[in-house]
Parts: structure tokens; C-alpha cells; sequence
């Protein structure tokens, strides 16, 4: 019995919830996963999976045996890259979960970069703005804005973006600018979909401002919230690494630059490891070199 492959399929069937998501994951069949498991329970001499038709669960001695395994097979990874590593440059696939609008407009010219400075290098670049738990989804390293940090994960602080009122100078010229935030609901006001009419507002020597807005247009994409902006259908409160570079360009127009709305923070989210690969590493640095200043 191959055990490493065995302990595997046990580790993977019980994090993905069915033999048959490990199966897929690991480009076998299930038939393939039960006998690995059977195998590896019988060398035991203990049952480790409570199996039905639909999902599979650790029993008491596979949830023992479980943080065991991960441990083993971390350490098994680690002597592989440590072989691969003697020549001291980063070697292998890395795999990224992001938010889409992030990742679009931003994270894919920093991986391309990566690419290109380090030919050995493999990146694959998930953008989903759901969660991804990078233990279930096999992700390296996982990009976050906002939402609760899970508790079992490393969540490292990797940037914090106020987010200002914007809006093209075709709209300012059009419909002037307000002078107060109080100003904004004689303004078309758009906003994320999904989210009350709340507007709030932080400004000079600790005012704050919290404007009800009823926004005729709502979009639940942030890249097509901006498109709207700079198309002139109204103004926006937009994190500031979106609207920087259009801001300077004269695309867009910062209105009320002495206040700004609830800031987005971004944590790198990771399983917790006791070594990190170069592979890995690479990539981590260059996401905390220049993400904190966009």
C-alpha cells in the first residue's frame, strides 16, 4: 500500500466532506479512494470514516489520527521542496484565491510580474469574491477584504484603503459638486448592491456624517459600479485603490476630499504551517511589497 497516497485520500475525503470530492480533486475514482481508506484502516487496525452514499465523516479515531496525517504529509511536501530549493529559486505551482474586482484590475499584472521573475514558477490566480477556505480548496494563499476572519486560519493584515466620493468630470460639470455630505441627496447616488440606504462618513477633526440614500441604480459587481462612474451616472464611495491611477489621469474627480467612507482592509489568509515554501514565499512578498501601496 502506497501509505502516503493512501493517508492522502483520507485527509482530503474528510477536509472535502465525500470520497467522491477527494476523487475528483485527485483525478481518481472513488472505487480508488474507498480502497486507499479500507487499506489504511485495516494497517491501522481502526475505522476512520463513517461512509454513506453522499459524504463521508472522521470517526472519533480519524479526527486523532487526522492533524497526524496533515503533519506528515506538510513534512513530506517540505522535504521535496527543500530538495527542490538548493538551487535557491522558487520552483512549483502556487495557487491564489482573490475577489474578482482585485484581482482583475490589480493582482493579474503582479502575478504576470511574478512570471516573469521567476521562470520556474507556476501561479494559478482563483478570483471569487465568496470565501474560500484555503484548507478545503487547496489554496496557498487566499486574499480577503472584509467579512469575519476564520479563527483556525493565519489571517496576516495586508492593506487598509479608505474609500473616497468620486465621480467623472462629466457628471461634475452636469450637476456641480455637493459641498457637505448632506449635499449628496440631490446627487444620483449609486451603490453595491445588497446593502442598505445608510451612507456613512467620516470627516475633519472627528465629524462624522450618516446620510440615508436611495440609490435608483444598484450593482452587485465593484468593476461595474466604477464602469457606471466613469460612464457619468453618478457618484460613488470607491476604495482608493481603484480610483488612484484615475484619479491622477483626471478620469475621475474626488468630491468632499475631506471625507471619507468606512475603509476596506484586506488580510492574507493561510493554513497554519510551520515552514512556508519558497514557492509560496515568493509570492507572499510580492503581495506584501505592493498591495499596502495601491
Amino acid at each position: 500500500m502506497d501509505r502516503l497516497r493512501a493517508m492522502t485520500a483520507f485527509v482530503r475525503a474528510v477536509e472535502l466532506g465525500s470520497l467522491s470530492a477527494a476523487a475528483r480533486e485527485l483525478h481518481t475514482t472513488q472505487p480508488t479512494i474507498s480502497k486507499l481508506v479500507a487499506a489504511l484502516e485495516h494497517s491501522l487496525g481502526v475505522r476512520l470514516l463513517e461512509r454513506s452514499s453522499s459524504r463521508a465523516a472522521a470517526t472519533d479515531e480519524g479526527l486523532r489520527f487526522l492533524d497526524s496525517a496533515r503533519r506528515l504529509l506538510e513534512d513530506y511536501e517540505e522535504a521535496l521542496a527543500d530538495l527542490g530549493e538548493r538551487r535557491r529559486e522558487p520552483k512549483g505551482l502556487v495557487r491564489i484565491s482573490a475577489p474578482v474586482a482585485l484581482g482583475e484590475l490589480r493582482l493579474n499584472r503582479l502575478m504576470l510580474q511574478a512570471l516573469a521573475q521567476y521562470p520556474q514558477l507556476q501561479v494559478e490566480l482563483m478570483l471569487d469574491d465568496r470565501f474560500v477556505d484555503p484548507v478545503q480548496e487547496r489554496i496557498d494563499l487566499a486574499v480577503r477584504i472584509g467579512g469575519a476572519l476564520p479563527p483556525d486560519r493565519v489571517a496576516q493584515p495586508l492593506a487598509v484603503w479608505p474609500r473616497w466620493l468620486v465621480a467623472s468630470p462629466g457628471y461634475v460639470q452636469r450637476h456641480g459638486k455637493p459641498r457637505q455630505p448632506q449635499d449628496l441627496a440631490r446627487h444620483a447616488y449609486l451603490r453595491y448592491a445588497g446593502r442598505d440606504d445608510t451612507v456613512r462618513m467620516d470627516g475633519p477633526q472627528g465629524a462624522t456624517a450618516s446620510i440615508e440614500l436611495a440609490a435608483r441604480y444598484r450593482i452587485n459587481s465593484a468593476i461595474a459600479l466604477l464602469e457606471a462612474v466613469q460612464a457619468g451616472a453618478g457618484i460613488a464611495l470607491q476604495p482608493s485603490w481603484m480610483v488612484r491611477a484615475l484619479l491622477s489621469q483626471g478620469a475621475l474627480v474626488r468630491l468632499l476630499p475631506r471625507w471619507t467612507g468606512p475603509a476596506q482592509t484586506a488580510h492574507l489568509i493561510h493554513a497554519p504551517r510551520r515552514r512556508v515554501p519558497m514557492r509560496v514565499q515568493a509570492i507572499q512578498d510580492l503581495l506584501l511589497a505592493h498591495v499596502p501601496q495601491w
